[in-house]
């Protein structure tokens, strides 16, 4: 096949040679017919090489427009591959903007909550390890002891609870999820401040129960769980997440809540660790709106409070002026040491007709009794 392919090109030369040397020999006569003296007339020969002209003019024309064609072939074909290049180098653009916009977002809320959480001293690490077979129980972070990191620290995001630091390398940390039916962490509900035990579920592996709870107690769907700072690893009022279920234990005396946890765990990326926790200040008592004319009108209850305080300076000034007013009293003679009362007897009472003059006078015979007897 190839041979008479190679046979048939070759044909194809020589007549193209031919064809031209025809023309040549054309353009060289027409070019020279001015100066020889020909024995046919110019009309003849223009009719004989017509066709000849007319196939050169052809043949030209399919050469020069192959060649033209072929050079924007090949310029269609440099811009396409210069513009696939572009259009990949867009897509790695657009791919790492995605990149850097969702991570972006996931640490615009970090840092908003580390602004929020001014109670705890934050250190932010990222997850750069999480293995197949542990996939709901440990994941590995970018911080390690270097950084602070030590064990027992609480890790959490900026929605919720995490897990706690297991493991602490040099420059990674081994991190236990809250869904490991291994962990337990104390927690409260929100509402009616019920205190259990959040564990992991073996049932289901990313929905951790919460158990321990009395069936008296207040529970219900959707309320908020979050951790009670029992045990002293983690922080009180760090979210958990939402009762989905209530149901009753093996025993049927408790209670046994189906959580749906705060935290994403299929999509943890960023965390935070935290260092240092300190007791949040409370908050400032407002006191609220209230209306002209009730029972809790702010200006009834300073009215009330300025006529108490008149009413106990009036009562401070009546006593001072009785203090002042009252007569001097006989100055008594104290002794540091206690003597025994001795009873004397007293003098029959004198009658009532006597008089205070009489008294008196009485009074210096009596003492001059003493000295006579003696």
């Amino acid at each position: 096949m190839s041979k008479i392919r190679r046979e048939t090109e070759s044909g194809r030369i020589i007549w193209v040679l031919a064809f031209v040397a025809v023309s040549v020999f054309c353009i060289v006569f027409f070019a020279a017919r001015g100066r020889f003296n020909v024995l046919f007339s110019s009309q003849a020969v223009m009719t004989v090489l017509a066709p000849f002209q007319r196939a050169a003019a052809w043949a030209g024309d399919q050469v020069n427009g192959t060649l033209i064609n072929f050079g924007d072939i090949m310029a269609v074909h440099e811009q396409n591959k210069m513009l696939r290049r572009e259009v990949e180098q867009l897509r790695e653009q657009n791919v790492k903007a995605e990149e850097f916009s969702a991570e972006n977002v996931r640490l615009r809320e970090l840092l908003g909550y580390k602004n929020l959480a001014t109670q705890f001293d934050l250190l932010m690490a990222r997850v750069i390890g999480r293995e197949a077979a542990t996939w709901t129980r440990m994941i590995t972070i970018d911080r390690g002891t270097e950084h602070g990191v030590q064990k027992n620290m609480a890790v959490v995001t900026a929605r919720g609870l995490v897990g706690v630091v297991t493991e602490a390398g040099l420059i990674s940390s081994k991190v236990q999820l809250i869904l490991d039916p291994r962990i337990s962490v104390g927690a409260l509900v929100q509402r009616s401040r019920v205190a259990g035990i959040v564990e992991g579920n073996p049932d289901n592996a990313i929905q951790p129960r919460l158990v321990n709870i009395p069936r008296n107690e207040d529970i219900a769907e959707g309320d908020v769980v979050i951790t009670s700072g029992f045990g002293g690893i983690y922080p009180k009022g760090i979210m958990i997440g939402q009762i989905r279920l209530v149901k009753n234990d093996s025993t049927g005396l408790l209670h046994l809540a189906v959580l749906e946890t705060a935290v994403d765990f299929q999509r943890l990326e960023d965390v935070a660790v935290i260092v240092a926790s300190r007791e949040a200040p409370p908050e400032p008592l407002s006191p609220p709106v209230q209306t002209a004319g009730t029972e809790t009108d702010p200006r009834a209850g300073e009215a009330v409070q300025a006529a108490t305080s008149a009413a106990t300076a009036a009562a401070l000034h009546q006593a001072a002026e009785d203090f002042h007013s009252a007569p001097p009293s006989a100055p008594t003679v104290s002794s540091p040491v206690t003597q025994p009362t001795q009873v004397t007897p007293t003098a029959p009472a004198e009658p009532s007709g006597e008089t205070s003059a009489d008294t008196t006078a009485r009074r210096p015979a009596a003492r001059r009794t003493p000295g006579r007897a003696r």
